[in-house]
């Protein structure tokens, strides 16, 4: 009996032009390496009482260790649309499954950019107060902050951040449906 080792520089992308449109598929691993711009989605999850769920990557992670992120995030996958890979990425990383369309709503969308990694970027939100399964290899924890907390730590300390998170939340900001409580 044969175990399969997954290793992400191994992950099949979409690699697309400047207009978003797929023009061939390419090991995730070349793709950074190259530059190359592909696709990503971001998931902001908010509960009842208005917080945003964030998450604080894992010290393993290739890119941007423990520093804090959106509530989910991850590649599309070669061959998959956004929203297919939003709720792929909730099931995965959160153990939020089971879960349709109608879940999600999108807010918008982000051109390839130097601090997004050359992703064109579908940024989602949620609704949805727990619980969470956290994959340990991806996130070290999650937990809720006040929006206008977000914006205070952001400001203070960026490093603590990554870089294509700093980038959405500023856009956030502008979006329906997002107020600041705190």
């Amino acid at each position: 009996m044969s175990t399969a080792i997954h290793r992400v520089e191994d992950e099949m992308l979409d690699v697309v032009d400047d207009n978003d449109r797929v023009i061939r598929q390419e090991k995730r691993g070349i793709i950074h390496a190259q530059r190359l711009m592909h696709r990503a989605v971001h998931i902001l999850i908010f509960n009842d009482a208005g917080q945003v769920l964030l998450q604080r990557r894992s010290a393993n992670k290739d890119t941007f260790p423990n520093r804090w992120d959106s509530s989910s995030s991850g590649h599309v996958n070669a061959g998959e649309d956004y929203l297919e890979s939003a709720l792929r990425e909730l099931g995965e990383e959160l153990g939020i499954r089971d879960i349709g369309a109608e879940f999600l709503t999108p807010l918008f969308k982000i051109n390839a950019h130097p601090e997004t990694g050359r992703e064109f970027v579908w940024v989602y939100k949620a609704r949805y107060n727990g619980p969470f399964t956290p994959l340990p290899s991806e996130i070290s924890h999650v937990a809720f902050f006040e929006i206008a907390e977000v914006a205070r730590q952001l400001a203070a300390n960026p490093g603590e951040f990554a870089p294509a998170f700093a980038l959405l939340w500023q856009r956030t900001q502008s979006a329906p449906g997002i107020e600041p409580r705190g």
